[in-house]
């Protein structure tokens, strides 16, 4: 098996199916591939919707809303493919996504986990590749505080300095969908599961670079990401009234705390 698929599911069965559609549509001319998707949401049925549409798909049904790292590493452990793809239900693929960074991966071994870019509905460029948080990043992103004080800290955190054409190595990338070898992830130990939601991904690419594997950005491969950002809606004022919000919170503490604020 070539590349095996994970798809976390949560109260958006739609998009899950959107995301699917994409998937076998896409050109696999010479790979094998498996889709497992993990459904945290209850009573949404869409293990019958998958069923009857997609009978290939291997479906996991939870009883509770594990998170987006338990929910992945669910998936993972089902996992046969030489190579993981962590993608979010709210992404779609284009034609050419896996082949283009499969190829990539195959030419480039020393790179543990690469990233295509990303882009909105609209079709503007979304962020998706970063350097690491400052101490105070987060409070910068999340509150009126960051434009008068953390615009130069803001600036290097979102990688203001780079067009986002050309393939790099970054810190860490978004983990709306990560293309990952699997032997690098059996090394790392994927996702750690104290973070329920949020800087799980960040966590797990620091882990890439603790085992001297390269984590990349590759703006050849693409795909739509309709990212709702729930915690960035909330106002600031509002920061510990809004579930995802403290959810953001709570990582990023669990973060600091995790890697003694480096």
């Amino acid at each position: 098996m070539n590349i095996s698929i994970i798809i976390v599911n949560y109260r958006g069965k739609g998009l899950t199916l959107n995301c699917l559609k994409s998937i076998k549509e896409a050109d696999w001319a010479g790979l094998s591939y498996e889709i497992i998707v993990v459904d945290n949401s209850i009573n949404e049925h869409l293990g019958d919707i998958l069923a009857w549409q997609y009978k290939e798909v291997k479906f996991i049904q939870n009883k509770t809303n594990l998170g987006m790292g338990a929910g992945n590493n669910l998936g993972i452990s089902r996992a046969q493919g030489e190579y993981v793809v962590i993608m979010n239900h709210d992404t779609i693929a284009m034609r050419d996504t896996f082949r283009k960074l499969y190829d990539y991966m195959e030419a480039n071994p020393k790179v543990g986990v690469v990233g295509p870019k990303q882009f909105n509905p609209d079709k503007t460029v979304q962020s998706s590749c970063f350097r690491w948080h400052g101490l105070l990043t987060p409070i910068w992103r999340r509150t009126f505080l960051g434009v008068r004080f953390g615009a130069r800290d803001m600036q290097r955190f979102m990688m203001s300095d780079f067009d986002k054409n050309s393939i790099r190595e970054v810190d860490w990338l978004l983990g709306s969908f990560l293309f990952i070898r699997g032997s690098a992830l059996k090394q790392v130990g994927g996702f750690d599961e104290r973070f329920f939601l949020y800087f799980e991904d960040t966590d797990l690419c620091r882990r890439f670079h603790q085992k001297n594997w390269q984590v990349v950005f590759n703006p050849e491969a693409e795909i739509i990401h309709n990212h709702g950002r729930a915690s960035a809606r909330t106002p600031w004022y509002k920061f510990f009234t809004n579930y995802t919000t403290r959810a953001h919170v709570m990582s990023w503490i669990k973060y600091l705390i995790k890697w003694r604020f480096k």
